[in-house]
């Protein structure tokens, strides 16, 4: 069996000799930096707890939707590949599905990913295509069972220094909690607020989640007025355990700054299920304003997430759930969405806004000259369908002539799937790198700077934005 490619150290470098060069070196000064991940889905209780990993099918295979989604557009069915951990034949099963479909990932940004961890962390020591799928299965499941294969260990030897997780408004955050007090870990693990479910009157259970904040966190308050006072103190207890941003993931992100009395209408309209779809955009609207003067006030970065139409297909959705493959993404409008929300805030001190976007048509027409005026605004970093390599480079052709670097906001993995925390981050570096490179033999920024900007880039920024 050969060697598999993710073993080789100019992956996602220059083709050109003399750019790899330079590329090699700009990699070298930033590939031992440790990971800032300040956006992601991993859940805390699994550091908590150190929980072991399940099998393989359940751990790589079942939830990631990058990966069943496409397997499912071969013509396979869901119900094939979204029950791992039922019992062992059957995430066999599964996992023999996922090794047939594997030459289907061949040039996407999932099949570089799984291909890095096969290598660098489950040691397979082959491409996953050359090996029987009972073969690499048995192999990364002994790797499962082993006692430092465990989330804490490898959290260390993956060098993650802060992992942010994303988390509802009345969550506890006992895990968070228990990890920030035990002298054993050294590691920062943050939450995120993200009330989405709460400010979108459209969501199934938002009376139901409105009720249960009121009652629990709005000082004796009722009404629309208590439901503000809520969101408020339970923003304030997310400070108060660490946490350094809220994020909404809305499906535009309009802005809207509405008068008390017409926000209070529509609010009871809304529990009384009377709101029209336009009183839900209006609303909406009104809570990110809303959003925005809160992260003025309380300090928390306020990120946002446009522009994916969530559960596409409905039967799927239905037997399912959410987070199966069927988000598709949309054509965004910032410009004037978010207009209402940057006269107000967009040069208010210390306030930090991260834009980020599905659409990149956006990128250099709309969030490049937004970044390059409000002090307020930062771009946020390529994400889900746009986290990929060739994306990544033209992100940064799309955005650099605009804004230079200091705008961005640092790479975020925005993953569930632990294990792919460093291939992900990894390839990031790569691919700064790669356009520095070119920058540099084109001789439009020295070979010194380009080593200040890539740790800038890698590191400092991300660190400076989101305030760690």
């Amino acid at each position: 069996m050969s060697q598999s490619i993710a073993a080789n150290p100019d992956r996602l470098l220059p083709a050109d000799p003399g750019t790899r060069s330079i590329a090699r070196s700009l990699l070298e000064r930033v590939q031992d930096l440790p990971i800032i991940s300040p956006h992601g889905h991993v859940d805390a209780a699994v550091i908590e707890h150190n929980t072991p990993f399940p099998d393989p099918a359940a751990l790589l295979v079942s939830p990631d939707h990058y990966v069943t989604r496409l397997i499912h557009a071969s013509g396979v069915p869901m119900d094939k590949l979204l029950s791992g951990g039922a019992n062992a034949s059957e995430s066999r099963e599964i996992w023999r599905t996922f090794v047939q479909a594997w030459p289907l990932f061949e040039g996407t940004a999932s099949g570089y990913w799984l291909r890095t961890q096969f290598d660098s962390v489950f040691k397979l020591g082959a491409d996953l295509g050359e090996m029987s799928a009972d073969a690499s299965y048995d192999a990364i499941a002994a790797k499962l069972v082993e006692p430092d294969f465990r989330p804490r260990q490898l959290f260390k030897d993956f060098n993650i220094e802060v992992l942010a997780t994303t988390d509802d408004p009345l969550d506890s955050l006992a895990s968070h909690k228990a990890i920030a007090e035990d002298p054993s870990f050294n590691g920062r693990v943050l939450p995120t607020f993200r009330p989405d479910a709460y400010l979108n009157i459209a969501h199934p259970a938002w009376g139901a989640n409105v009720e249960r904040l009121v009652d629990s966190a709005a000082d004796g308050a009722s009404g629309y007025t208590g439901y503000i006072k809520a969101l408020e103190n339970r923003r304030r207890y997310f400070v108060d355990h660490g946490a350094v941003s809220a994020d909404h993931g809305v499906l535009t992100p309009a802005t809207l700054k509405l008068d008390r009395a017409e926000a209070e209408r529509i609010f009871e309209l809304a529990r009384a299920g009377k709101a029209t779809a336009e009183d839900r955009n209006t609303f909406e609207a009104h809570m990110m304003y809303q959003m925005a003067r809160m992260s003025v006030e309380d300090g928390l970065v306020m990120t946002i997430h446009p522009g994916s139409f969530r559960n596409h297909h409905q039967p799927t959705f239905a037997a399912y759930g959410a987070d199966t493959g069927h988000d598709i993404p949309f054509a965004t409008n910032y410009t004037e969405a978010i207009r209402p929300l940057l006269q107000d805030f967009g040069t208010a001190k210390d306030f930090h806004l991260v834009l980020f976007t599905l659409d990149e048509t956006v990128f250099s027409r709309e969030l490049a000259p937004l970044a390059g005026f409000y002090p307020s605004v930062y771009l946020g970093a390529p994400w889900w369908f746009l986290d990929a390599p060739d994306a990544m480079l033209r992100f940064r052709s799309a955005v650099t002539e605009t804004t230079g670097f200091s705008r961005s906001s640092g790479f975020i993995d925005d993953t569930r799937a632990f294990c792919s925390i460093p291939a992900r981050h990894d390839a990031s570096r790569r691919i700064e790198a790669s356009f520095l490179a070119r920058l540099v033999a084109e001789h439009r920024v020295s070979e010194d700077r380009a080593h200040e900007i890539i740790v800038d880039v890698v590191d400092s920024s991300p660190r400076r934005v989101f305030k760690l």
